[in-house]
């Protein structure tokens, strides 16, 4: 099942709207990347936990 994470969800100073979504192991490495450049989190474990815990399974959406 793909994964999903939406910064929107998230608190931020910054109003950030940015949704990421795929495998599991994309979305983490991809959301982990955009929480250090971009919201200045530090890459940590914990940070990794947060992130996982915070995903969502994408719903698919049919036409």
């Amino acid at each position: 099942m793909r994964k999903k994470i939406d910064c929107r969800d998230q608190p931020s100073e910054m109003n950030c709207t940015l949704v990421i979504s795929g495998e599991e192991d994309e979305v983490l490495r991809a959301a982990t990347e955009h929480a250090v450049s971009v919201h200045g989190h530090a890459d940590s474990a914990e940070l990794r936990e947060q992130i996982k815990a915070a995903m969502k399974n994408e719903v698919p959406q049919h036409a």
